[in-house]
């Protein structure tokens, strides 16, 4: 086993890990990232830094932004959560992941430290990114947010600007069973004097985050009120638009080099914060050359995968991590609209999920092959097949993601449609 490997066994060993066990990981307050921080004489206070929370879109929104500002020429980290296949893509600079030697470095020189502490998996993963831009002497970090805001690890860091990209239902054990509660949460990230961008205007969430930046004096303005982005053509890989603000269009054939019935407001979103950014903080001012450059090159400058992604054609392959209610809906009214002959869903979900509100949302004219994905929360195939078939879903189980997959791809003609989803987990086993 390698250095790298044995540093990752530590790591996954010692430290109870959210995305494998579930809520048992989940450790309120602040207090161990703080602890950790201290050891490492406080990284995050070294570099500036621009802080995103939300239900859904809030990776897409980070890649976005990380990718103009690398573009633009600053060395930029990019702090995301969870990773597909490798560690390393939680902590990626000017898209590139950290080397394996500065976990293993990481780790040998912090064993101590989590021995006393006894941190979750996610706190030590933050301190090791926050310890790692502070290395790398990035110019700027962009830091997305775990689970919630308010109690999330990455809440220590005082940023340029804010921001939140929307709120939907979504890990409601720990944030919360309504809306406003779960907004309450993701409001915790507004600091004092830092101007907030809120990505979508929801009135049923809006006073919560005015509240909450009244009082803390911070500049507030929703992203989708003040720019419109419409679609000009897409393909399956990349979309461009006409961006406007209410008097002029801002951009005109503007590509991004993703794709997906959810980019017009995630595009909107990073760009109104990127624009905040720059006229808070003259240093970050983009041309709109760089613009242009970084969300065409979003997978070159930030390493951005996993979301509308194709995998083959004939038949076309798509895997998306959505796995919300929210994110899903989104997703799956575009896939109704696709006119393939057949199409076949390879889904899996973990063991806390609520069914009920995501599998109502599939298409019951198409073929499934229910899968479990390979954590220890992964919902075993079986009992998803059951619960799936009192919303009218047929298909078979598979023991294995890959398994479910072959079959698909076996059954599906050329002119056929596989979709690969339900959970990150479903999607990072594909990549």
């Amino acid at each position: 086993m390698s250095a790298y490997q044995e540093s990752l066994s530590f790591l996954y060993s010692r430290l109870p890990m959210y995305q494998r066990v579930g809520n048992i990981a989940f450790k309120k307050g602040l207090g161990n990232t703080l602890s950790l921080l201290e050891s490492l004489g406080q990284p995050q206070l070294q570099y500036p830094c621009i802080h995103i929370a939300g239900t859904n879109g809030k990776g897409t929104v980070s890649h976005m932004i990380a990718a103009c500002l690398t573009a633009a020429g600053f060395k930029t980290g990019l702090y995301i959560s969870p990773h597909y296949r490798d560690f390393r893509e939680r902590i990626k600079i000017d898209g590139k992941m950290i080397p394996m030697r500065d976990v293993v470095e990481f780790v040998n020189r912090m064993e101590s430290v989590i021995e006393r502490v006894r941190p979750s998996f996610f706190e030590m993963t933050v301190a090791m990114a926050f310890d790692a831009f502070a290395r790398h002497r990035v110019d700027i970090a962009v830091i997305e947010t775990g689970l919630g805001g308010r109690l999330d690890s990455t809440n220590v860091i005082k940023p340029l600007v804010s921001v939140i990209t929307n709120i939907s239902f979504d890990h409601m054990a720990m944030l919360g069973n309504t809306l406003p509660k779960i907004a309450r949460e993701k409001a915790g990230i507004i600091k004092p004097n830092t101007p907030v961008v809120i990505g979508e205007y929801q009135s049923i969430v809006a006073p919560v985050f005015k509240a909450v930046a009244e009082k803390r004096k911070a500049a507030l303005t929703f992203a989708d009120r003040k720019l419109r982005a419409t679609l000009v053509t897409e393909s399956m890989q990349t979309q461009v638009y006409n961006v406007a603000d209410r008097t002029s269009v801002g951009f005109k054939n503007l590509e991004i080099g993703c794709s997906g019935p959810f980019q017009s407001a995630n595009l909107i979103t990073a760009l109104h914060a990127l624009d905040i950014l720059g006229k808070t903080n003259k240093t970050y001012l983009l041309r709109e050359a760089q613009i242009r450059k970084g969300l065409r090159g979003i997978v070159k400058y930030a390493g951005y995968q996993g979301r509308w992604h194709v995998l083959g054609n004939k038949p076309l392959i798509l895997a998306d991590s959505a796995h919300n209610e929210g994110g899903l809906s989104i997703i799956l009214e575009r896939i109704k609209s696709f006119k393939h002959s057949q199409k076949h869903f390879v889904i899996g979900f973990v063991n806390d999920k609520d069914l009920d509100s995501v599998l109502g949302l599939f298409p019951t004219d198409a073929y499934y092959y229910f899968c479990r994905p390979d954590i220890p929360r992964g919902l075993n195939s079986l009992e998803l097949k059951a619960i799936a078939e009192m919303y009218g879903l047929l298909g078979k189980s598979y023991s294995s993601v890959r398994g479910a997959l072959k079959a698909a791809k076996r059954a599906a003609g050329k002119d056929d449609f596989v979709f690969v989803g339900g959970s990150t987990f479903v999607v990072a086993e594909v990549l």
